[in-house]
């Protein structure tokens, strides 16, 4: 008779309580911001206590990351592999062409001021590898002869970035996949953008 495996200590952790959390954090991020957001209030909306979602997350900003990161779909193996810039674009379109997406980033680029720390983290522990990315997306296209050789791959990336930006407070949440897509490729033809497959 072999003796059975010792149990883990401490309570085993549920995956629907974990998605309950994170629904719970994001939805509360979306509607009333970082500032507002708590681990109470989460937890209520949850329907778990506070002390279950401090088993999972050490702080509010943690949890909140986590929260952010959880609606992102770029998280498997090649996922940021674009070939060129308008394979960026087709994902970024898909991305932004969903409102929620639209609200939880105007909250996360909104808490620079209310609640710093969140941008900052964020930026910290997610966005260098979706900038890296970016960068070689757009150095494929320039490699391509999509983008003028004299362009720099940084001041590109931070025009496309701060286009989302405006897009995001601009235009209706409601805006098209395809007219997000075109916005945004119409900006890089202004710096010489010429894709090879139209």
């Amino acid at each position: 008779m072999t003796a059975a495996a010792p149990r883990p200590r401490g309570r085993p952790r549920s995956q629907e309580v974990d998605q309950a959390i994170l629904a719970a954090a994001h939805d509360l991020l979306i509607e009333h911001g970082a500032g507002v957001t708590s681990i109470e209030k989460v937890a209520q909306r949850a329907g778990v206590t506070r002390a279950t979602v401090y088993r999972r997350f050490p702080d509010k900003t943690a949890m909140l990351i986590q929260a952010i990161e959880s609606v992102h779909r770029d998280h498997e193996p090649g996922a940021l592999d674009w070939p060129d810039v308008g394979r960026m674009l087709d994902d970024w379109a898909a991305y932004l062409g969903d409102p929620a997406n639209r609200r939880m980033l105007r909250r996360l680029y909104g808490s620079v001021d209310d609640y710093p720390e969140l941008l900052r983290t964020y930026r910290n522990s997610h966005g260098g590898r979706r900038a890296a990315a970016e960068r070689a997306a757009l150095r494929r296209s320039k490699e391509l002869g999509e983008l003028p050789a004299d362009r720099d791959l940084v001041v590109l990336q931070e025009l496309l970035n701060g286009s989302v930006l405006y897009h995001l407070g601009a235009y209706p949440d409601t805006e098209a996949v395809e007219a997000v897509r075109a916005y945004l490729a119409a900006v890089l033809r202004e710096v010489g953008y010429a894709p090879l497959v139209p």
